[in-house]
């Protein structure tokens, strides 16, 4: 870890945010083990991150910063770079000390019983963290990586009810569209650090380059900003996520998560605010947001929906002002910030009050409230008059602060103080709106009953409303904090967070939205009866995202249905008609062919390639599908025998391991389907064998013209010598995969353990456990052995041998020791991890072959999803012992030495190796079990049924066990 000088506590910054990720993963347990206290327990790192925090502000103030360094992936130029200054100090404190309140709030907001109450704390502790990440990330490539954090775990904020269909719609809309902006940032981030050299953010925003280029990258930035903050055109997403619990949405559409966008604009605006797009875009994108939402609000019913399209609004205020770009106006946005997480994180705490005591959000329902919940009525209305701008809040004296500053900004600043007038009336409006609707007595109606709420529940509400009468009545305590980070953009005037300025153009533009808002209330109570309250809005927002999703849903219905036919010979013959068309063509073009061409070295490989030849044209002929399985491996088998001829036994051994295993498996997938069901038309054939020719003669060429284009020399001349220095091993094969390929390997073993999942749960019905019982107990009686043998578990089938049983028994375990042998001799030998698997597999293969699903049972009593999780694990576990040892990951050593006389060596990467062997075992019992076993035990099933009288087949279904559809 490097830091500059004077990093101070802000060097724990990486163990903090590993600290969320920590307790994330833990949190689930704690809330099985203690309940709802287990929420409150985890405030304990918000607060202790608000309290890390505050002991930074005297660092940050006049400009200063912290800053630190760890290494993670130089070669693509990521490192966990942190920055703290005011605006990251600032996005800090609200994270940490919005998220405390409400964990402590969330504690009494969820019932006892509440089954999702540990992945909800998890997803909110790791978004905290994310969060966290996102404002104090120095380096752009990790800003986009917590950036995207952030949007997958609020989408598991919002889905939380996940048993409802409009949870599910929601949080896959929000999904949809701040990533999508999060790719288009990505694109900007990378054009940016490309042309700047760096990807550093302070060192960027110090030295700000120019020209078209960085106006396109910010540009993109921009777009991903107004995705996440909710800004016109993509302000829809916002009132949809209110599916989420109201503490989670005090949380990410309050104070944190739509706060992203702002921040992002902020932090690049001291150096990029003079781009002839900047004003253009943010100012009037945030004016007609402020517009909108405000509008939009008033027509609300649902407190909690006039929340969220005051967000809205709100969030295009912060946009307006920062896109201004001057350092007052900046500082106004930041004030602005400050201000909206106090006030309306307070007013989510109380709708969430109002929902659990009273059972319902909607306005025209509530009436009397004032009198019996008075502590909330108070703290509604210092909340709601810091929204609408009033003094002594703390909303008053950031919106004057706003329009300070938006009126020196130049020829776009006139136009947007009036935006920020008319914006700020609809402001004070929906602001009155909210206390009138949730506290006033509402004619012809009787007094809403409540039931008591906790004051876990109260005290984070009437604690937010404090601090921001606090900060309003004295507003320099902010001062400090808001003036050096806009300092980074300019001078700015001094005393511009005050209660009082005078009777000055600001307070007169504040007095006439209060006044115009106040009259647009009034005006709009007379329109309306008292059993109209609000008429809801013509039509959702949204409409042009839903239609662009079903607009693509069906365009990729229509390009499945024209190109994927359900036929794997059709989509095999597009691909190799695309294959001849364009290689091919170019192929020709090219007008080149082979250098040289090298004819049979040996009499064995003519005769091996008649092999072949022959084969291939049985195969054409036959019409049973067993015979074409057995011919393809026969075609395998041969290839496998020319790799031997030609100095390569390591892939011949291999080879001969798969074509047997791939064998196998196609043997039992026949066994359930007609022997003729691969054959079943011939129309065609003649356009296939045209395919295949002509797709034949393509590969041979390549296979002889390629080669011959090399210009220097084979890296494979060089790999003996490393090979043996680097690797530790001389099968040059094995060191590449597990040494030098290592994190290559590791990708593919965890698409095998996927795609294993993947089939097995195709062919297990109700449940998939890939567990095989070892006695035959869950079979009805029909169908189990009648003569049990505590050596031979016999299976129910008549296809079996008994001396292939017997003889099977006697050579497993030396098979398996044999594979033993084959696994820590790769390094040296033919061999290794991958093709000892190979080996145990086919002695299981044997297993079931002689004696069924039993046999195959007591041979591995074990789960095969376990044994490939071992396999991983080991493999993973190799992966961090290096960066643990202070090297690279999967980084081997080398331990040789003389023990009792003999020279012994031993390479880690044989560890590695041994997590490829377990991975391979668990992926060809799993195809035992799924397409074997499993298979065989619906085949008695059937056959059991079909047997059995028409009204006891249902109760024989019943009674199998696993992997039934019941």
């Amino acid at each position: 870890m490097l830091s500059r000088p004077g990093a101070g506590v802000f060097e724990f910054a990486p163990a903090l945010i590993a600290a969320y990720v920590v307790l994330a993963v833990l949190a689930p347990a704690l809330c099985k083990r203690w309940g709802r206290p287990a929420l409150m327990a985890c405030g304990l790192l918000p607060l202790a991150t608000t309290v890390w925090a505050g002991a930074q502000l005297s660092a940050v103030l006049d400009g200063g910063e912290r800053l630190v360094h760890v290494d993670w992936i130089p070669t693509l130029s990521i490192g966990i770079d942190l920055r703290l200054d005011a605006l990251s100090l600032v996005m800090t404190l609200v994270v940490a000390g919005v998220g405390t309140l409400v964990f402590l709030y969330s504690g009494r907001y969820f019932p006892a019983d509440d089954d999702g109450l540990g992945k909800y704390t998890g997803s909110l502790l790791a978004f905290a963290g994310s969060m966290l990440g996102l404002v104090l990330a120095d380096n752009l490539l990790l800003l986009v990586i917590f950036w995207e954090l952030t949007g997958v775990l609020s989408y598991l904020l919002i889905a939380h009810r996940s048993g409802k269909r409009s949870s599910r719609v929601a949080a896959t809309q929000a999904f949809i569209v701040t990533t999508a902006g999060g790719l288009v940032m990505l694109v900007g981030a990378v054009m940016l650090g490309e042309n700047a050299g760096t990807y550093t953010l302070s060192s960027i925003l110090a030295a700000p380059p120019s020209g078209p280029l960085i106006t396109t990258s910010v540009v993109l930035m921009i777009v991903g900003g107004i995705t996440k903050s909710a800004i016109v055109p993509f302000s829809f997403w916002l009132p949809g996520a209110m599916a989420a619990p109201t503490p989670a949405s005090a949380f990410l559409h309050a104070a944190t998560m739509v706060k992203a966008g702002i921040y992002l604009f902020a932090r690049l605006a001291p150096a990029f605010a003079a781009l002839s797009l900047w004003q253009p875009v943010l100012m009037v994108l945030g004016g007609i947001t402020l517009l909108y939402g405000g509008v939009v609000a008033l027509r609300q019913r649902d407190l909690k929906l006039l929340l969220a399209y005051g967000t809205v609004s709100q969030l295009g205020l912060m946009t307006l002002l920062i896109g201004t770009g001057n350092p007052d106006a900046l500082l106004g946005g930041l004030a602005m910030l400050i201000a909206h997480a106090t006030f309306k994180a307070a007013l989510f705490f109380v709708v969430g009050v109002i929902d659990t005591s009273a059972g319902t959000r909607d306005l025209t329902k509530l009436s009397g409230l004032r009198r019996s919940m008075p502590v909330m009525f108070w703290v509604s209305v210092l909340a709601a008059v810091s929204m609408a701008g009033v003094p002594p809040m703390i909303g008053f004296a950031a919106k004057e602060a706003g329009y300070a500053g938006i009126l020196d900004g130049g020829a776009w600043g006139a136009g947007g103080a009036v935006v920020m007038t008319l914006g700020s009336a609809l402001t004070v409006t929906y602001s009155i709106r909210f206390l009138w609707g949730a506290f006033s007595d509402k004619p012809g109606q009787a007094d809403t009953e409540v039931s008591p709420s906790s004051p876990w529940m109260t005290g984070p509400a009437v604690g937010l409303a404090a601090l921001g009468l606090v900060l309003g009545l004295v507003p320099q305590l902010l001062e400090p904090l808001v003036q050096s980070y806009a300092g980074t953009a300019g001078e700015t005037h001094e005393d511009a967070m005050a209660l009082w300025h005078g009777f000055n153009l600001p307070l007169a533009l504040s007095a006439t939205g209060w006044l115009l808002g106040t009259v647009i209330f009034f005006g709009q109570r007379r329109r309306e009866h008292a059993g109209e309250i609000a008429r809801p809005a013509a039509a959702e927002p949204g409409r042009s995202y839903r239609a662009t999703t079903a607009g693509v849903d069906a365009v990729a219905v229509a390009v499945t249905n024209a190109t994927q036919r359900g036929s794997l010979p059709v989509s095999l013959g597009a691909i190799l008609i695309v294959l001849i068309a364009f290689p091919g063509t170019m192929l020709i073009k090219a007008g080149v062919g082979p250098k040289s061409v090298e004819t049979f070295g040996d009499p064995a490989e003519v005769l091996l390639s008649a092999v072949i030849l022959a084969l291939a044209v049985v195969l054409l002929r036959v019409k049973r599908g067993m015979v074409a399985i057995i011919l393809v491996g026969g075609v395998g088998y041969a290839v496998a025998v020319l790799f031997i001829l030609r100095g390569a036994p390591d892939l011949a051994l291999t080879q001969l391991l798969v074509e047997t295993v791939t064998l196998v498996a196609g043997l039992l997938v026949l066994t359930r389907m007609p022997d003729r069901a691969l054959f079943a038309s011939r129309k065609g054939n003649g356009f296939r064998a045209v395919v295949a020719v002509f797709a034949g003669a393509l590969m041979t060429a390549l296979a002889l013209i390629i080669p011959g284009t090399r210009t220097v020399a084979p890296i494979s001349d060089a790999l003996p010598d490393p090979s043996v220095s680097y690797g530790g091993g001389y099968n040059i094969v094995n060191v590449i995969l597990v040494d030098v390929r290592g994190w290559d390997t590791f990708g593919e073993i965890s698409v095998l353990i996927a795609a294993a999942t993947g089939v097995a749960s195709l062919v297990f019905l109700s449940q998939r456990t890939g567990s095989v019982p070892r006695r035959p107990t869950a079979l009805p009686k029909a169908a189990k052995p009648r003569r049990p043998s505590p050596w031979l578990a016999t299976d129910w089938t008549p296809r079996r041998s008994l001396l292939l049983e017997v003889v099977t028994r006697l050579i497993f375990h030396i098979i398996v020791v044999f594979s033993l042998y084959v696994l820590f001799v790769g390094h040296d030998q033919p061999g290794g991890g991958f093709a000892a698997g190979l080996i145990v597999g086919l002695a299981l293969t044997l297993r079931y072959l002689a004696g069924g699903a039993f046999e195959l049972g007591e041979a591995a009593p074990v789960d095969a999803g376990i044994v490939m999780g071992i396999g991983l694990l080991i493999a993973a576990v190799m992966a961090v012992v290096g960066l643990v040892g202070g090297g690279s990951a999967l980084q081997s050593t080398i331990f040789q030495g003389e023990v009792l006389g003999l020279e012994l060596k031993f390479v880690t990467s044989t560890i590695f190796d041994i997590g490829v062997y377990l991975v391979v075992i668990g992926l060809v019992l799993d195809v035992l079990r799924s397409l074997g076993a499993e298979l065989d035990r619906q085949a008695v099933v059937d056959r059991l049924d079909d047997d059995a009288p028409r009204s006891r087949r249902g109760r024989r279904t019943a009674d199998t066990g696993r992997g039934t559809r019941r």
